[in-house]
Order: C-alpha cells, then sequence, then structure tokens
C-alpha cells in the first residue's frame, strides 16, 4: 500500500478543514429556509460567476477531460466551445424570466403551464440527473486517490462523502458558493501546477508536445461531415448546445444561483462570468492530456505500470502473470487514459506538491457535490414535500426537511459512485447518461415558453412521445438478430438532441392540429 508524505497529508487535512470550517462559519446564519436555499439573495454577481464555474469545472472534467484528450483527441472540446451561445440565450430570456416569477423552484412553473405532472416529470427527471451527475464524481475522487493511497475506492468515497455532507448542511447555499469560490481558484491554479510539472519533464517543452500531437491526430476536433452516427463536430456541438441550454436553463443548481444575485443584470453577468472563465480552462485540460500523451510516447516505458494494473483488474485475480502482460500489450491509450494524470501524480510530483493537486481534485468534486445536494434537497422539499405532503409547512419544519434531504440526497449520489466502480471512461459516463434524463425536461421547457397556446393534453402527449424517442435512442443498440433493424442510426450524444426536439415540435404540431379541428360555427 502507498502512502503520503506527511507533508501532503497535513495539506490535504487543511484543505478539508477549512471547507469544513466555513460550513460552520455560515451555520451561524443558515436559520431559515430562505438563507438556506437563496442565501438571501444578497451574493455579488462575481461570486455567483465564480461558483457556477466551479460547479461546471467538476472532477469529471479534471479526470475526464485529459483522460479523454490522452485516449483520443480534442473533439470533446467542442462541447465548450457551444458555450457562448448557450449563454446568451440564457442571460437574454431565461434569467429574466426566472427572476420574475419569484419561485426558488426551477419548475413550479410547470404545474401553472400544463399541470402537475410537467412539475413531477421535471422534478423527477432532475433528480436522477444529479444522481448520475454526483456518482460520476464520487468515482472521480476516488479513482485519483487511489492510485495515491492505495485505499480502496469505497473507503475513499464514503470517508468524502461524509466531509461534504457535513459542510453543506451546516452552512447551506451561501456557504456553497462561497466555498466554490474558493475551490474554483484552487482548482484552476492545481491545473496550471499540472501542466507545468509535465512540461518541464518533456525535453522540448511544448513545441515536442505539439509536434507529437500534430504527428499522432491528436489535436482533431472531429470530422466535419455531416454524419450524425459518430462522435464529429456537429453531434458534440449539438450536443454540447443543448447540454448546456439545459443546464443554464433548467437546472436547478444554476437557476437556484439566479435567486442569489441582488439583481437579474448581475444574474446574467455571473453566465457569462461562468463562461469567460471554463472555456479556456477546458482547454487547459485538453492540453494537460494531450501534454501526458507526448510524455508517455517519449518514456512509454513509465506507462507499463499502468497497462498491467488496468489488465489486471480486467482479469480478475486467478489471471496469470502472462496473461496479464498480453492484454496490456494490446492495449490502446483509450484503454487506461483515465489512470493516467492520477499514475503521474504518484511518480513524478514532488512531495508537497501532491497534496495541492490533490485538494484542487477535491475542491474539484466537492464543488458539484455541495451544489447538487443542496439544490436537490431544495426541489425535494418545494416541489414534492410541500407540494404534496404538507402544503402547510412552517419554516422550521421545511429547515428540518432540508437538512434532512441534503443529507439523504448526499447519501445517495454515494451510492451511485460506489456502483460505478469499474467504469471505463468517467466523461463518456456522464455524458450519456446526462443526456438521457435531460432531454425531456428541456423539451418541455421550451414548449411552455414558446408556445403560449399549447394546452396541458397536447404537452403531455408530445412528452410521452419524445420519452418513448429517449428510451429507444438509449436501449435500441441491445437490439440483435432479425430485429437489428430497428437500431438508432444517430450517436448516443445525439439522444438530448433528438429528445427535445421531438418534444417541442410534437406539442407544436399538435397544437396545430387541434386548431385546425375547431371549426367555427356559421350563423
Amino acid at each position: 500500500m502507498k502512502s503520503l508524505p506527511i507533508v501532503d497529508i497535513a495539506i490535504i487535512i487543511i484543505y478539508l478543514l477549512a471547507m469544513v470550517g466555513i460550513g460552520f462559519y455560515f451555520s451561524k446564519r443558515n436559520k431559515s429556509p430562505d438563507q438556506f436555499t437563496r442565501a438571501s439573495g444578497k451574493i455579488p454577481g462575481w461570486a455567483i460567476g465564480l461558483s457556477i464555474y466551479a460547479t461546471f469545472l467538476s472532477s469529471n472534467t479534471f479526470l475526464g477531460v485529459p483522460g479523454k484528450a490522452f485516449g483520443g483527441n480534442w473533439n470533446a472540446f467542442v462541447f465548450s466551445i457551444s458555450m457562448p451561445l448557450a449563454a446568451w440565450v440564457a442571460s437574454k430570456y431565461f434569467v429574466p424570466f426566472y427572476r420574475s416569477t419569484g419561485e426558488i423552484s426551477a419548475y413550479t412553473h410547470l404545474e401553472k403551464r400544463f399541470g402537475p405532472w410537467a412539475r413531477t416529470y421535471a422534478v423527477v427527471c432532475f433528480l436522477l440527473t444529479q444522481f448520475a451527475r454526483m456518482g460520476t464524481i464520487f468515482f472521480g475522487i476516488a479513482l485519483s486517490l487511489q492510485a495515491l493511497t492505495g485505499f480502496s475506492m469505497a473507503s475513499i468515497m464514503i470517508v468524502m462523502g461524509i466531509c461534504i455532507i457535513v459542510y453543506t448542511v451546516l452552512g447551506g447555499m451561501e456557504a456553497v458558493i462561497w466555498t466554490e469560490v474558493a475551490q474554483g481558484i484552487i482548482k484552476t491554479l492545481g491545473a496550471l501546477l499540472i501542466l507545468f510539472l509535465v512540461i518541464r519533464q518533456i525535453p522540448g517543452g511544448f513545441a515536442k508536445v505539439y509536434d507529437i500531437a500534430i504527428a499522432d491526430n491528436k489535436l482533431s476536433l472531429g470530422g466535419f461531415s455531416p454524419n450524425l452516427t459518430e462522435s464529429t463536430f456537429w453531434v458534440i456541438l449539438f450536443y454540447g448546445f443543448f447540454i448546456n441550454l439545459n443546464n443554464f436553463g433548467m437546472d436547478q443548481n444554476y437557476i437556484q444561483r439566479y435567486h442569489t444575485a441582488t439583481s437579474a443584470k448581475q444574474a446574467s453577468k455571473s453566465i457569462w462570468l461562468c463562461v469567460a472563465m471554463y472555456v479556456p480552462a477546458s482547454l487547459l485540460f485538453f492540453i494537460i492530456g494531450t501534454a501526458l500523451y507526448a510524455f508517455y510516447q517519449i518514456q512509454p516505458e513509465m506507462i507499463e505500470p499502468v497497462k498491467l494494473k488496468v489488465a489486471a483488474e480486467n482479469l480478475g485475480s486467478i489471471a496469470t502473470s502472462q496473461q496479464i502482460t498480453g492484454l496490456a500489450a494490446s492495449f490502446k491509450p483509450v484503454d487506461y487514459a483515465d489512470k493516467v494524470l492520477p499514475h503521474f501524480m504518484v511518480t513524478h510530483v514532488p512531495t508537497g506538491l501532491v497534496g495541492l493537486i490533490v485538494s484542487a481534485i477535491l475542491s474539484a468534486a466537492m464543488s458539484t457535490i455541495s451544489s447538487n445536494m443542496n439544490s436537490s434537497a431544495t426541489v425535494f422539499t418545494m416541489d414534492i414535500y410541500k407540494r404534496y405532503f404538507k402544503p402547510d409547512i412552517t419554516d422550521r419544519q421545511q429547515l428540518f426537511i432540508l437538512h434532512i434531504a441534503t443529507v439523504a440526497f448526499g447519501l445517495i449520489g454515494l451510492g451511485t459512485g460506489l456502483a460505478m466502480i469499474g467504469a471505463k471512461s468517467l466523461l463518456d459516463i456522464w455524458w450519456e447518461l446526462s443526456g438521457i434524463f435531460a432531454g425531456g425536461m428541456l423539451g418541455l421547457f421550451l414548449l411552455g415558453l414558446i408556445s403560449r397556446r399549447t394546452k396541458n393534453t397536447e404537452a403531455l402527449t408530445a412528452t410521452i412521445i419524445g420519452v418513448a424517442i429517449i428510451l429507444w435512442m438509449t436501449f435500441s443498440d441491445r437490439i440483435s438478430g432479425d430485429y437489428a433493424f430497428l437500431k438508432s442510426p444517430l450517436h448516443k450524444n445525439m439522444i438530448i438532441v433528438v429528445g427535445t426536439l421531438t418534444i417541442f415540435l410534437a406539442g407544436l404540431l399538435l397544437t396545430r392540429l387541434r386548431k385546425k379541428r375547431v371549426v367555427p360555427i356559421s350563423v
């Protein structure tokens, strides 16, 4: 079992205690539901922007993006390119809309527009999305720390889960935002430190990395042909636009922050600050992945322990050394991509700096999970408990339910992470799950916002059609034999695109058909 030097352990402990300390500090003011969910609307726009940026820059980005760049190319960076367009739509239309409603939940207006079923459907989709998000992030924490400490992934997740739950329950949304401000700065500095350490050990520096990347086509953004069956530039662009539109326009994590701002103008500015920081930061992580690829191309013998470890994990305890070596020799970079950054940290980062980088990875995970827990608890309390079980709930009872729900959702996210142990690609898992759960929500929201003449019946019918399409695209790859022709011809990242457009367009069509059926009576 590996063990970290005492200096690195001390740095990590100090960081964790500081985060929990922030929770204790804000717990003194966390005495009402309004303070717990929206920080009483007193947060400056720049802090909200840094908070949203920190949520975007999760451990999925910290570990998954370098892994994608190492094992493939820069195709996934197109996701970041799509952000400004989604941000423009959100700042112009969504932020003013939510601020005018005054509702802390993103989904209350759906009931007013289409009925209780619409609100409940959106809440269920949102909560499933949060479970998937928290699960992949817990998994990312364990993946990095296991390589450093040798402890089991399960024990790492449990210990970290407890720490996150404690400071989120204590401090509420105000603690979430201000810890994310600190965490956003920490993980950005951590990424710059990692890149410096990698480049420093490559003879020729950036020039050598560029030469190797060009020779092996590592900087490609994907093909530009109109092919929607593969992960082309256009598939990721469409996926990124719809996911980011869902994030800025339908995700409770972000909408709840709009209500913490002092004004709608400050809330809109926070979106643009997030984009201005996230796009170059994500590019930084792609450069890290490409630099790691160049580093191990120059010194291929240094990556052999990783390949052997992954081969042993795949084959199990009964495998012989010959079998393990044989499988490792057949590996492509994509087969062990997510393990490369943790391995580099173990073998090439000096004592003291490891602790700083681990703290950065922890901050990437903790910021997103704490935000997910708070927003999930808010949605559950407002859209489920208060709506269906206790409409006349008092503030004190509501705060109690918020605390209980925060703990419960933290534990569910932890359980989801434990279930993901053994998964190959962190980023692919999250992209697929988020596309599945988010597609229906966004389509229904756009239908209600844009088409004022669409009624409950048309919206419900369109949603049923859209969900059926989403389920078919999700599971059709399991179809074989004589029914193989029923498989979806599109790439799985197109699920959210097709699902959203299906609900929206079907709703418009059904509304138009209803209007044609209404024949005016002549006198």
